[in-house]
């Protein structure tokens, strides 16, 4: 089954505004996008832009894929105006035109771009797999963001939507290209 890896808003000035288990994450993460690379995976990177005089504004700092990250020349890269990184961008284009049927998410921030763009993904058909520990959030007033990544690995998107697998599961699925 042909298979990427989307990696969704791991930005410079939200990885600055220390998101839960933010060193574990980026380790995950780029452990994630070098195995992609040694096994011939397609890596896609999503970026969101808030607009002007936010954060994310386009062409700022804040905008920039995080430092730890460093797409190939030949990657890539959506920007998005919207939570969903399909709504107003190629994305579902190009996986179509490309073949692929699954896609491994992850990124940023848990219950908003990755939730949403997990739900699109199943309702276009891909079948999504989302590492355990692949995505990360903020505390909120009700929820630390341990507890947000737990309760929507476990409550929201595991099965149908998604399949939560561990992250040793998801490398060895990698270099499988299954």
């Amino acid at each position: 089954m042909k298979t990427i890896l989307l990696v969704v808003d791991v930005q410079q000035a939200l990885v600055d505004e220390g998101p839960a288990h933010k060193d574990e994450f980026l380790l995950n993460l780029n452990l994630l996008i070098s195995t992609a690379h040694d096994y011939g995976v397609e890596v896609i990177y999503v970026r969101h832009d808030g607009g002007e005089g936010d954060v994310l504004a386009m062409d700022t700092e804040g905008w920039q894929l995080h430092s730890s990250l460093v797409p190939r020349v030949d990657e890539k890269i959506v920007d998005k105006r919207y939570s969903s990184a399909f709504r107003k961008t190629d994305l579902r284009e190009y996986l179509d035109g490309k073949g692929v049927k699954r896609i491994i998410l992850c990124g940023m921030q848990t219950e908003y771009c990755i939730d949403t763009t997990c739900k699109v993904a199943f309702e276009y058909g891909y079948d999504v797999i989302i590492p355990s520990g692949g995505t990360t959030t903020y505390t909120n007033p009700l929820l630390s963001g341990e507890k947000l990544v737990v309760y929507y690995e476990r409550l929201i998107w595991n099965e149908p939507l998604a399949t939560v697998k561990p992250m040793e599961e998801v490398l060895e699925l990698l270099k499988s290209k299954k």
